[in-house]
């Protein structure tokens, strides 16, 4: 507790020092739920001073604490007290208090109630529910308490306070239309877009581009993470550039085919405008694309050294928009000729990849693991793709072999 104790400075008599090691240590066992609970209720920036206030309090009248009765409730109460004195201050001040609202927003998994997985942004969420059982859910999934330590806190029966939370979550999932307001907020955490053409100001047409793309990475972007069990490291920046031939020049591939409208590279999505996306492609096709990209970006994310084969692969599967005629066209003259490309030369990352029929046959690889394969192995083989033995009890030869035999098997 040095942080509380360089606040006030306090004398210690050699008889106190065992008094002061053992709140040292309720100290470093509650300070984050205290704090947590305090951020919830007031915001983070005066979390950390409210929260030493609390414990200060706490040691100053710790020979009050009855032993029979919970530490943490004790200490709950202390600190909701000091809270309260904030939101008077601020009230004097003329301050607006920030309950809720600007707090972080934040994602909780509740897997309750029929093992149903429900993500929250609390800012949103929260704030539609009355303040019991605002209470209750924060209680509950920042503060960490139990539902007998909620019981005390608020003075209601155990039982009462498991059905009013089961009522809470229900409740919001019918208020929020199947989570869809929380979802694109979700999205937008993760995902910013950022348009490269010159214009200062978005026109009609670039705010229902802006508008549509959402609409598509808000139906799609939370499935994947959850297939693929990754959240991003970090918020990804999509970039809209104005043409095909602005959106080359900026990835340094001047001379790249019409059909390369989109890449990404570190945190970054690049892609045309699907209003002008060259004559290749459709708005909705570049709109899809963004999915395949997306998806790309995550498994690199996942795993850096993750092969060309199996991101373009994956992304391709996700966004579904391959046709089976692009797929035979590309590769059936090889396999009819026993010439499949070795897994090795699907790394090519050259133009050449397109030539030996690497999207198409990236395509066909997925589609055999998944259809061979539990999401368990292919989800193993991501984060260690040099581990074919490990996650498909295989040697890459004999994978490949397989792979083949399957392929054939397809055409005949």
């Amino acid at each position: 507790m040095s942080r509380a104790q360089d606040k006030k400075k306090i004398p210690v008599l050699p008889e106190e020092q065992e008094h002061i090691q053992h709140f040292e240590a309720i100290y470093n066992q509650y300070r984050d739920r205290i704090r947590n609970y305090i951020a919830v209720k007031t915001n983070s920036a005066t979390a950390d001073d409210l929260t030493q206030q609390a414990f200060l309090k706490a040691m100053e009248n710790f020979h009050l604490f009855k032993c029979n009765s919970s530490l943490f409730t004790w200490l709950f109460k202390i600190a909701q007290n000091i809270v309260k004195n904030e939101y008077r201050t601020r009230s004097r001040n003329k301050e607006m208090v920030h309950e809720l609202i600007d707090f972080h927003s934040r994602s909780i998994s509740l897997d309750i109630a029929r093992n149903v997985d429900i993500r929250l942004d609390i800012s949103a969420a929260l704030a539609r529910l009355n303040e019991i059982d605002q209470q209750i859910i924060s209680l509950r999934f920042f503060v960490d308490c139990t539902l007998l330590e909620i019981s005390k806190i608020i003075g209601m029966p155990e039982s009462a306070v498991k059905n009013r939370l089961y009522r809470a979550l229900n409740k919001l999932k019918r208020e929020l239309k199947e989570w869809g307001d929380i979802t694109i907020m979700s999205i937008k955490e993760l995902i910013s877009i950022v348009d490269k053409s010159e214009s200062s100001s978005k026109n009609d047409g670039m705010n229902k581009v802006y508008h549509d793309l959402f609409e598509e990475l808000k139906s799609n972007v939370d499935r994947i993470i959850t297939t693929y069990r990754h959240r991003p490291s970090q918020k990804i920046a999509i970039e809209i550039y104005p043409d095909l031939s602005t959106f080359h020049q900026a990835i340094n591939e001047p001379n790249a085919p019409n059909w390369f409208m989109g890449t990404y590279e570190d945190n970054k999505i690049k892609i045309v405008s699907p209003l002008n996306p060259g004559p290749e492609h459709t708005y909705q096709s570049v709109l899809r694309h963004t999915i395949s990209l997306f998806t790309m970006w995550l498994v690199k994310d996942i795993n850096p050294l993750a092969p060309k084969w199996l991101t373009h692969g994956l992304g391709g599967h996700e966004a579904k928009q391959m046709s089976q005629e692009y797929i035979q066209y590309s590769t059936s003259e090889a396999i009819q000729n026993n010439a499949v490309p070795s897994f090795q030369a699907l790394t090519n990352d050259t133009w050449d990849f397109e030539k030996i029929g690497g999207y198409g046959f990236s395509h066909l690889i997925v589609e055999y693991l998944i259809h061979s394969y539990s999401l368990d192995a292919l989800n193993k083989f991501i984060r260690d793709a040099m581990d074919f033995q490990g996650a498909f009890q295989v040697s890459e030869d004999e994978l490949h072999g397989m792979w083949v035999q399957y392929l054939e098997s397809r055409i005949c």
